[in-house]
């Protein structure tokens, strides 16, 4: 291997990887151990043939040579891969100089013990015999794994023990053996051991698409066959369209420990000759030794797969029995799957399954389930009418292996995962339930989730002396009757679910069922707060949203204050509602607080670069109206979150077209009526009112005067639960008029819009 040949090319890798969009994400670094190493990768792509050694160097600092198909040597590629210290499997030295470069520690090896690209990631046998399950179905046919790294690892270390015994036992032995593998030096050799290292590779998404790459390819290269265009058109995407890469480097396995059999040991101290091809007397035990070394690193590289959605969806797929498929249903089986204890399991997963998956149940808004299905819709894998999906018969049917990844990357996603075994049995079991036993333990989860998140955080962050008890933090459903409507109550910033327990109670009382979720950093103590940014706050609605969805028939969305803002900010984003009513939402605040919030925030960013974080202040004392239920603290970092949210809603609320309910006291110390009055005016509803109260106070839902509030929410309702549809989403012409009731103070100039 040409050493300045190699350097260049790395360059060239390098500006190349600096153009892509794709996203190499490294796991597992700490597996890799000094010494004489092979890596042994699973082969999906051409590019890893390319890329995977330069990161890998990157890592370790070694030179990476790798041993690749000798297909792709031909053309100009061949000079390419050359240089970048690629070795034909057909090289007639190649055994040898992959022994010779590992004793010296030249240069550590990559292999691809699947052969060739397994383009279809069908490398599992379930009933295959115990040991015998990894067998590659390729375009050349079926075969199990190749042993080339687990017969060169134990060679090596059969020669470097040798080296070490003839050195003393028959010099003359070791100094052929030096001269055999150009051996200068045996210091090295004797000072480091052979590892195999299993590394897996997983890409998320694989679409194929048309790409540049494509195009240049076209222009330069002219009419290609099938296959060239197929691996450029899914390379190319994976590319330029910022595909997750995740490199997973497992524990490595010791070659040394499978050499202490009786007869390897006599082979290695035979004083005689022995050329590196011998039929040695150890050569069937060595065979023997390089499967079962081929088993455990190929179970390891199969185990190491990075789950995603995809694999999950594809799976379901698979095994839910029926040929037509409600959305909903598979979006409630992907969340329950989604939430399986993968660490329990042993199992790894995309770093997009490390988050609350709440948005597969409400808005979709990451695209996890659309964009599978668009995928799955595109490739006549399924087909969608409104709210079903229709299997598409024949689906089992054949592909083109050089195919597949095109036609039906969806029955490649459900083979990659096969090996995994434990998860395959869960999704099974899972996809095969009956859908009401999936609402049931749906919604069990939902609850006991919330109800558990609330007691760790509690346990974590409650303050002696200050935090309230738990009883008012504590996230709570009443069952007011018939699951006929269920009602969706948000309390507000710095408070907790008690907050909004007097008007649950009289929803209740008129039949409906009422959840209150807890907010994130509420209900336990400000510096828990101080730590909650407003996504979570949107995920606590959803997460109770899809409890009242699981439950009931109907749903309304309501909340008080900046519960009232995540009460829309729901509603924009979630199609089946039947309405919404805002109470004191916060779109203007009068609080004193809320306007010097951005100066502090300016000084606290300003004590943190000089290093004198003493000087910040991340609290302000807060004097409440409740102080049985709110803070006595208010982490400014809470309020400019709250304004983020109020912002992003804004532009959105012209998306509301349900009926709708705003409230507001015109004498509210903290939230300003104009703001309420500016979302009554921007939501398109024809069904809305807007009840403009007096009342010098803004905790109207509690105490005197809340009994006005409630009879007007209770109002709103009853006229809901007497629907049995919603009306026709209608915008408002631009002059309508704004009916509002003046309630409290007698007349005033600024008492109406």
């Amino acid at each position: 291997m040409n050493s300045y040949a190699y350097r260049t090319a790395g360059y060239a890798v390098k500006a190349l990887s600096s153009l892509t969009r794709a996203n190499f994400r490294i796991h597992g670094k700490e597996n890799i151990p000094g010494g004489a190493l092979i890596f042994v990768v699973n082969h999906f792509t051409r590019m890893e043939t390319i890329f995977l050694p330069y990161y890998i160097n990157r890592l370790t600092g070694r030179t990476i040579w790798s041993l690749a198909d000798s297909a792709l040597f031909s053309g100009g590629a061949g000079a390419l891969l050359d240089r970048l210290g690629t070795l034909s499997t057909k090289n007639p030295d190649r055994d040898r100089l992959m022994v010779k470069t590992l004793l010296t520690g030249e240069a550590a090896w990559i292999i691809f013990p699947e052969g060739r690209m397994v383009k279809n990631r069908k490398v599992y046998d379930a009933a295959g015999k115990k040991g015998e399950r990894f067998m590659i179905v390729s375009g050349e046919g079926v075969h199990p794994p190749h042993t080339g790294a687990a017969t060169v690892a134990p060679r090596t270390e059969f020669y470097r023990e040798r080296l070490r015994t003839m050195l003393t036992a028959a010099p003359q032995e070791a100094q052929r053996l030096k001269e055999l593998f150009g051996i200068e030096d045996l210091a090295p050799v004797f000072e480091q051991e052979t590892f195999i290292v299993p590394v897996n590779l997983t890409y998320y998404p694989l679409r194929a698409r048309e790409n540049s790459l494509n195009r240049l390819a076209e222009l330069f290269l002219g009419e290609m066959s099938g296959r060239t265009a197929e691996e450029i058109m899914t390379e190319g995407s994976m590319l330029f369209s910022g595909v997750d890469v995740d490199i997973r480097f497992g524990e490595p396995v010791r070659v040394s420990r499978y050499l202490k059999s009786r007869v390897i040991t006599a082979d290695i101290e035979n004083r005689s000759p022995i050329d590196f091809d011998d039929p040695i007397p150890s050569r069937p035990m060595l065979g023997k030794t390089a499967r079962r070394i081929m088993e455990r690193y190929m179970s390891a590289i199969y185990q190491m797969t990075t789950v995603n959605h995809d694999h999950i969806m594809a799976t379901l797929l698979k095994y839910m029995p029926h040929s037509t498929i409600d959305i909903q249903d598979l979006k409630q089986r992907a969340y329950l799957a989604a939430n399986f204890n993968f660490d329990k399991m042993g199992i790894h997963r995309h770093e997009s399954l490390t988050r609350n998956q709440i948005s597969l149940l409400t808005d979709d808004r990451f695209g996890r389930v659309s964009n599978f299905l668009d995928l799955a819709c595109q490739k006549g894998v399924i087909e969608q009418v409104g709210d079903l999906l229709a299997k598409v018969s024949g689906d089992d049917k054949l592909y083109d292996f050089h195919q597949i990844r095109i036609e039906n990357p969806v029955a490649v996603a459900a083979n990659e995962i096969e090996p995994l075994v434990p998860l395959q049995q869960m999704l099974k079991s899972l996809a095969r339930q009956p859908n009401l036993r999936i609402r049931y333990n749906l919604r069990r989860h939902l609850v006991d989730s919330a109800n558990f998140s609330f007691q760790r955080d509690y346990a974590r962050f409650a303050v002696s002396g200050e935090s309230k008890g738990q009883e008012v933090g504590s996230p709570f459903l009443l069952k007011g009757g018939a699951p006929d409507l269920g009602i969706l109550l948000v309390h507000g910033y710095m408070a907790a679910p008690l907050e909004v327990r007097a008007l649950a109670e009289h929803l209740a009382a008129i039949g409906c069922w009422v959840y209150s979720p807890r907010l994130r950093g509420h209900g336990t103590s400000p510096e828990d707060l101080a730590t909650r940014r407003h996504p979570e706050w949107i995920e606590s609605v959803e997460e109770g949203y899809a409890i009242l969805k699981i439950a009931c028939r109907r749903v309304v969305i309501g909340g008080f204050s900046f519960g009232a803002g995540l009460a829309l900010d729901l509603c924009t984003r979630v199609d089946d509602p039947i309405g919404v009513f805002a109470i004191a939402p916060p779109m203007k605040l009068n609080d004193f607080t809320a306007r010097f919030v951005p100066a502090v925030n300016f000084w606290n960013r300003l004590m943190k670069k000089i290093n004198f974080e003493a000087a910040g202040r991340q609290f302000v004392e807060n004097h409440p109206e409740n102080p049985h239920i709110n803070y006595s603290r208010n982490p400014l970092s809470g309020v400019l979150e709250m304004g983020r949210l109020m912002d992003e809603l804004e532009p959105r609320l012209r998306k509301i077209s349900i009926p709708a309910l705003i409230i507001q006291s015109y004498a509210d110390p903290v939230v300003h009526h104009g703001g309420s009055l500016k979302i009554f005016k921007k939501i398109v509803s024809v069904d809305k009112e807007y009840l403009l109260v007096n009342t010098e106070r803004h905790g109207i839902i509690n105490g005197p005067g809340s009994a006005r509030i409630f009879a007007a929410v209770e109002d709103f309702i009853r006229k809901l639960m007497d629907r049995t549809e919603a009306p026709e989403p209608t915008s408002l012409p631009p002059d309508i008029a704004i009916r509002a009731q003046i309630v409290g103070r007698d007349s005033h100039p600024d008492n109406g819009p």
